[in-house]
This record gives structure tokens, sequence and C-alpha cells, in this order.
């Protein structure tokens, strides 16, 4: 297991070559597997018996609620207004954004290369297909897919 600051790992997890993950500040659930090339940032939850694919982004402000599957290279995203310079043209600093949360409900599922942007609900058993971009809650037992993600069936 790597060793990192306030880390939080329940019994079970497993971490998939843990010299080529980065996790910092979160907490994780019971029997959740983490493959290689994944960040993990600070307070993020996620739930148990999760599955979080490889080469994948998980911001901060993101929550991810038991059972959720999370494919190969999902994207999260937390930041409305991404920008590297502040309006006096500085470096921008925690002060000059908001963070806006996004939650994951309990057994959902995010395909290979979906990117999720800020302030999204994805409802219990969702379904977000490889490749989408999702910019607005999507219903419980919904999928969705395409850029930008749309209703398949319910």
């Amino acid at each position: 297991m790597p060793v990192a600051e306030n880390v939080e790992l329940e019994e079970g997890v497993r971490i998939f070559k843990p010299d080529l993950v980065n996790i910092y500040g979160c907490s994780i659930g019971a029997e959740t597997t983490i493959g290689p090339f994944v960040e993990i940032q600070s307070g993020v939850k996620i739930g148990k018996r999760c599955k979080i694919s490889s080469h994948s982004f998980i911001c901060s402000g993101i929550t991810i609620e038991d059972g959720v599957f999370i494919g190969h290279g999902v994207m999260f995203t937390n930041d409305r207004d991404p920008a590297a310079v502040n309006d006096k043209g500085e470096l921008k600093g925690s002060d000059d954004w908001v963070l806006e949360e996004v939650l994951i409900k309990a057994g959902a599922a995010i395909g290979s290369g979906a990117v999720i942007l800020p302030g999204v609900t994805i409802g219990e058993k969702a379904v977000i297909g490889a490749g989408s971009v999702v910019t607005r809650d999507v219903d419980a037992n919904t999928t969705v897919i395409g850029n930008p993600a749309r209703p398949l069936k319910q």
C-alpha cells in the first residue's frame, strides 16, 4: 500500500501498482480496487466495493457512493471557469476559483474515456457511455451517450 498523508483506506482496498497511483487526503471504502496511473485528490470520498480503472483522474469535490464502476481514463472536473491566471495576470490560487462538487450515486457505471463536468449528479444505477461528456444531471436507471451526453434509454 502506498504511504500517503491523510488517506483513509478501509479494509480490503486493493491498489494495483501502488507506485503508479497518486492518492492524498481522500477516503476509500472497503473492498474497492484502484488500477494503475490513477490520481485521487484531497477531499474525495469513494464508497465500498467500487472499481476505479487505470488512467482515471478524480479531483477534489467528488463523491462516489458504493458499488460504482469507473472505466479507464475517466476524467472528473470541478472548475467551471478554468484558467491559469486571475484577472490581475497572476497565477491562480485557491481563492481564485469555486470548487463545484460532483456526486456519483450507488451502482452507477461510467464508461471509459467519459468526462464528467462540474456540479453534476449521476443517479443510482445510471450508465454513462464510453467517451460521453456529461454536462448535466443524469437520472437514476438512465443510460446516456454522446457529447453532450443524452438519454439513450431508461
